[in-house]
């Protein structure tokens, strides 16, 4: 958990991926975020978190569907949507708040 907190911390955009391994629309969202990552490198983070093994953490930021995707930035929640965004629109989020 304090991993967590160190990471969202940071100055630069953090992508959180709330997925479940069994989630259909979860399973769509990987390669977007790969995409994602490729395109837009060290300018920000991206992180996956599995709701069935970090339950704690899910609940904290009231995960109630997956995927839920949250960017943050300084710490702060900046944007949060469940469901499957294209990589474009998650690109455009992310660099309103670079």
């Amino acid at each position: 958990m304090s991993e967590f907190i160190d990471i969202i911390k940071d100055s630069k955009p953090t992508l959180v991926d709330f997925f479940a391994t069994w989630c259909g629309p979860c399973k769509m969202m990987h390669p977007i975020l790969e995409q994602l990552k490729d395109k837009l490198g060290d300018s920000v983070t991206i992180v996956k978190i599995d709701v069935d093994k970090n339950q704690a953490l899910a609940q904290e930021y009231r995960v109630m569907s997956v995927p839920t995707l949250i960017i943050f930035k300084d710490g702060e929640v900046k944007w949060r949507a469940a469901g499957v965004h294209t990589a474009a629109d998650l690109e455009a989020k992310l660099k309103e708040m670079a």
